[in-house]
């Protein structure tokens, strides 16, 4: 049976609020240091992180090294998401007012309006609940040890060790290039408003985290933009009741706003993703339909292992994704692009 039309409401978005913080870029760069993994992708050489831990005292060090074992930096993301914090004695007051149950409810990851109840129990103690916890979020790479140790943790060591932390490191390593930072912070919180008042929502978060697609869901009514320098290149993304997350990567024209000349560090890699003969036929192939690896690699008669490494070029650029395990063109993604263009030659 046919389905009639019988109204024209179009589909519902969510609404994009930006904001930034000192704050958040301290509790960001205690994360990345902590991720060694991830420090050779970062932005910043290796080197900077290497004297960085030479220089910082045995006090942080000893922090730092409680952060890496249990995670603790997703603990200063969930706290300063409870209110606007003016400064970080207000953030250490904050802590220091919570009751226990309070502390451990918010340092738990929020994963669904249906599971609240279990995180409530997790935060008095609950084995129960933290089990039923860990197993919903089994397949994140952290979050089940990171449940358990929230869940089994002696507060008053918690609200120490997150007061220390933040301190610590924003005297020894933030404080001395605050307003350097702040100011690259706040020229691209005014770049993502104004660009705001011309795009969609959707268009704004793609253009801002440099191509995620960010679908609506039903249970989130708003995207947090949030600015951030000391992660670049990459994005991070989270969940708060109502709320997806992202920490975005400042552009490169807000770290030389003097250089009207200098290009988004997203711009310039699509343009170099595209910029090879093979690639531009594997877009135009993908522009027909989604595709699995097998069937490019029948159509373009070229080697799968080469087909691989051009789609992870085309992935890293944010120009294609894998859905349903086939590759597709991101949505909007040359529409989004040309005006990228036209924003870059009008700055």
């Amino acid at each position: 049976m046919d389905v009639l039309q019988s109204t024209s409401r179009e589909r519902e978005t969510y609404h994009v609020k930006l904001r930034y913080s000192i704050l958040w870029e301290c509790a960001l760069g205690i994360a990345a240091i902590t991720n060694t993994k991830l420090l050779g992708t970062l932005d910043k050489p290796k080197e900077y992180w290497t004297q960085t831990k030479e220089s910082i005292s045995v006090a942080l060090s000893e922090e730092l090294e409680y952060v890496e074992k249990n995670n603790t930096w997703k603990a200063l993301l969930q706290i300063l998401h409870q209110q606007e914090f003016s400064s970080l004695e207000d953030f250490q007051q904050y802590v220091e007012r919570l009751a226990d149950k309070e502390l451990k409810f918010i340092c738990l990851p929020f994963v669904g309006n249906s599971y609240q109840t279990y995180r409530e129990q997790a935060a008095q103690g609950e084995m129960n609940a933290v089990k039923e916890l860990m197993h919903i979020t089994k397949n994140n790479p952290f979050f089940p040890t990171y449940i358990e140790f929230i869940s089994i943790c002696e507060a008053a060591t918690l609200k120490k060790h997150l007061i220390k932390v933040m301190e610590s490191w924003y005297q020894e390593i933030v404080r001395g290039k605050q307003q350097e930072t702040e100011t690259i912070l706040e020229k691209d919180y005014q770049s993502k408003k104004e660009m705001h008042q011309k795009v969609s929502s959707e268009e704004l978060v793609q253009w801002a985290t440099g191509g995620v697609t960010y679908t609506p869901e039903p249970s989130v009514h708003t995207v947090l933009l949030i600015p951030q320098y000391i992660y670049r290149p990459w994005n991070i993304e989270a969940d708060i009741e109502g709320t997806k997350v992202f920490y975005y990567p400042v552009a490169n024209e807000s770290v030389s706003p003097s250089d009207r000349y200098m290009p988004d560090y997203f711009l310039v890699q699509k343009y170099k993703a595209l910029g090879d003969e093979v690639r531009l036929k594997m877009v135009k192939l993908l522009s027909e339909h989604p595709r699995t690896l097998q069937e490019m690699t029948e159509k373009l008669d070229i080697g799968k292992s080469t087909i691989h490494h051009h789609l992870k070029i085309l992935r890293a650029a944010k120009i294609v994704e894998i859905v349903d395990s086939k590759y597709c063109l991101k949505k909007n993604v040359f529409t989004l692009l040309a005006k990228e263009f036209d924003w870059y030659l009008e700055k």
